[in-house]
């Protein structure tokens, strides 16, 4: 955030302090695609071990001797020890070389230690900005608002979809009742076509056969595409369930399909009574 974006690449990163807040901002800065980096620490061990988990990084372990000499050839520097005193005081970094314009002119120091590895009166010096646990906690709090707008987006979304999934299989509950209905008028067509084909005589070419069985399908998908409407809820409101419901009342004594409309008539007046 504090970085001209142009330098996220290039910029010199060290980080002072190889435990678990050192690898940490490790971790962090390589998914931000840094890929070089100098890591002070007291031993070597902890580094090589962070070197090892992160086999496409350069990372150069240096041990607290050479400090300032890595702090001056740094553009970022990140503290993250248990020193109880501060490592980096207002002598030491006003004595530090500038950074180029690249990464903005000033050299970051961002401390993540409780108590600060920092003196605070290291702000004060001109081309420093200096970002500590309390700065990071601005940071946090703006990621969680962010995190939470989104969830609430997010949860509208589900919201929606969910009542578009139950839409779906609630009317998966009138599929026997279309089912029926379709097979009671295939039954109708086969049964007047044979009568209409017979009378038709037998010389009747294929031609013909086809075109007057085409005819009845014709007739009967139209005649069905009314009531098959009429079977489709989309759940999108209580009205529209509950004439689903009365229509397959309706259909069942009509064609005496018989459907079990138990189970949808339920759900229908579970929602109903929710609303």
């Amino acid at each position: 955030m504090k970085l001209p974006e142009s330098s996220h690449g290039s910029a010199r990163m060290l980080v002072i302090g190889a435990g678990k807040m050192g690898k940490l901002v490790i971790k962090h800065l390589v998914a931000k695609g840094c890929t070089k980096m100098v890591v002070v620490n007291r031993t070597e061990d902890r580094v090589a071990a962070i070197r090892e988990e992160l086999k496409d990084v350069e990372i150069i372990h240096k041990p607290f001797s050479d400090m300032l000499t890595c702090a001056a050839e740094a553009d970022v520097v990140f503290t993250s020890t248990s020193s109880e005193t501060p490592l980096l005081l207002r002598d030491n970094v006003n004595d530090l070389p500038p950074v180029g314009s690249e990464v903005g002119g000033s050299r970051l120091f961002v401390d993540i230690s409780v108590p600060r590895n920092v003196g605070s009166c290291v702000s004060d010096l001109e081309n420093v900005r200096v970002y500590n646990v309390d700065d990071l906690k601005e940071v946090v709090a703006a990621n969680k608002e962010d995190r939470l707008r989104k969830a609430m987006e997010a949860q509208a979304i589900i919201n929606e979809e969910s009542k578009q999934f139950e839409a779906w299989r609630d009317s998966l509950e009138t599929v026997p009742t279309i089912k029926k209905l379709r097979a009671y008028a295939e039954r109708i067509r086969v049964a007047e076509l044979e009568k209409c084909l017979s009378k038709m005589g037998d010389d009747i070419s294929k031609k013909t056969r086809r075109a007057v069985d085409d005819l009845s399908r014709g007739i009967v998908n139209k005649l069905l595409h009314g009531p098959m409407q009429h079977l489709r809820c989309d759940g999108s409101d209580s009205r529209t369930l509950s004439e689903t419901l009365e229509n397959m009342h309706a259909l069942n004594r009509m064609f005496s399909l018989e459907t079990e409309v138990a189970v949808l008539e339920q759900k229908i007046r579970a929602k109903q009574n929710q609303k």
